[in-house]
């Protein structure tokens, strides 16, 4: 090859070298100018999306106070299937006669036969329909087992009531362990073991309530109570989360109701007193019971009864530890278990 020919080629190189070092440059430098006009892009999406979120946000502010003060209208209950567990005695067995009167068929659990059994005579005195099944609701198998006899002996179950509770009724360092677990299962694993086998079906149809009864000591602790307000403050947890999973994946048609009540008249915090027992005093059953079956048939999201809980909580989160035990110490709540006398074995909520 001749050296003008070479030099022709080197030309060639550089040129074709340059040209595409001018076509990369040109490339990156309209990249360049569509990052920038995608940012801004982005920035625009954002500040329409908070405008849309302001506007959420007042609706559903305005949505809240307005049934506050005007409620919606109460939904049918009539021949949905209904179960209760903990429904042999106090809130329950309320609730299971009230849920009759709706028209509803009530499946009852409860560990006490006899007692369950009342209850049942109690609803077909209404005119209702129950079926009484024996169940431990501490035993995860024996939940699934009966839960299978109920689907094939009534039906699916359309509203869950979780209510079964006990307590130990102790300071922390006197509980002792097995008890402690036997709280723990009663009083949060249960309610993750019923709603994980009858909530596919609800899921399926789009149709059910979950009631998931807790306690204002769920909000707000009480001393000598490490057992039962730590299980309480867990099924808060659990029902807030499962509400957020159920609503994020559109499963509209099945509803979540919390139950807060601060002190009923029941067995489980017998001989229990407070200092000033007219700013906190033991509700009646049947007043908590007409409230949480309002707040069930109107698809309330949580009621705190009575509703001075509301305020308990807010400002609990608000003050500084050392003052809220100073309340505390003033109400008399830190000496509130000393005189109990509750059957903490058998007691339910």
């Amino acid at each position: 090859m001749s050296s003008t020919s070479c030099e022709e080629e080197a030309i060639k190189r550089q040129t074709s070298d340059a040209s595409s070092f001018a076509t990369n440059q040109r490339t990156t430098n309209k990249c360049g100018k569509e990052s920038k006009e995608q940012k801004k892009v982005k920035k625009m999406n954002i500040f329409i999306e908070i405008l849309f979120l302001i506007r959420d946000i007042f609706v559903a502010f305005v949505e809240s106070w307005w049934r506050f003060f005007i409620p919606p209208n109460s939904k049918s209950v009539k021949g949905e299937i209904v179960l209760i567990t903990g429904s042999a005695n106090g809130i329950g067995r309320a609730l299971a006669v009230e849920f009759a009167k709706l028209g509803s068929i009530v499946v009852l659990w409860d560990i006490d036969g006899k007692q369950n059994q009342i209850t049942a005579d109690m609803i077909k005195e209404v005119g209702g329909v129950a079926y009484t099944y024996y169940c431990d609701v501490s035993q995860r198998k024996q939940i699934y087992e009966v839960g299978a006899r109920v689907k094939k002996d009534v039906g699916d179950v359309t509203i869950l009531v979780n209510n079964a509770g006990v307590v130990i009724g102790s300071g922390f360092m006197n509980c002792p362990d097995d008890e402690v677990l036997n709280s723990f299962n009663v009083n949060v694993l249960s309610y993750f073991w019923t709603v994980k086998y009858f909530l596919p079906k609800m899921i399926e149809n789009n149709h059910g309530h979950i009631v998931n009864m807790s306690s204002s000591l769920g909000l707000t602790g009480l001393n000598k109570l490490t057992d039962y307000c730590s299980t309480k403050f867990a099924v808060n947890g659990f029902h807030e989360v499962l509400t957020y999973e159920l609503k994020h994946d559109k499963h509209n048609g099945v509803k979540t109701t919390l139950i807060c009540p601060q002190c009923v008249d029941t067995d489980l915090f017998k001989g229990c007193r407070i200092r000033y027992p007219s700013l906190c005093p033991f509700m009646d059953v049947d007043y908590v019971v007409q409230k949480s079956i309002k707040a069930i048939l109107t698809d309330q999201y949580i009621i705190c009864l009575p509703r001075l809980v509301y305020f308990q909580a807010a400002i609990k989160s608000i003050l500084p530890t050392d003052c809220w035990i100073e309340i505390c110490t003033f109400l008399g709540t830190m000496t509130f278990m000393d005189s109990f006398i509750g059957n903490k074995k058998k007691c339910k909520c």
